[in-house]
């Protein structure tokens, strides 16, 4: 005859402040989650600039205009765009680093030889360091 025992008699019950402590601070880490995932969320679906390579022109064997879209918002501070020029073989012959103005920015850039390409790398500003 074995005599059954009561398991919270024997090692004790959890304390209820334990488990209302425990989901405070499991709401309180999940607020917080939440919380960064709408700001990073909100920072990147609204930037201090974005920008849109429009097309180029080659001038000569030494110059290429490109033609760049620029959005900037009211508080976009220091934006930076940039610019680099490729030959047929691949090999960048030319680089503008530019200060662009809100809408149709058409800037020269220098070329050690002809262009057949121009890329975008994207524009930044002091508050948003990913290029757009």
């Amino acid at each position: 005859m074995t005599q059954q025992t009561d398991l919270a008699e024997r090692y004790g019950a959890p304390s209820s402040g334990r488990r209302a402590l425990l989901v405070g601070v499991v709401v309180v880490v999940v607020a917080a989650f939440a919380g960064w995932v709408g700001w990073t969320f909100w920072a990147q679906v609204n930037p201090d600039v974005s920008s849109n390579l429009v097309g180029w022109d080659t001038r000569d064997e030494h110059a290429v205009v490109a033609h760049v879209e620029v959005s900037l918002s009211g508080d976009a501070v220091d934006p930076s765009c940039r610019l680099q020029a490729y030959a047929e073989d691949h090999t960048v012959v030319g680089e503008l680093n530019f200060t662009p103005r809100d809408g149709t920015n058409d800037v020269t850039i220098r070329t050690e030889r002809l262009a057949t390409r121009v890329k975008l790398e994207g524009c930044t500003s002091a508050d948003q360091t990913h290029a757009r």
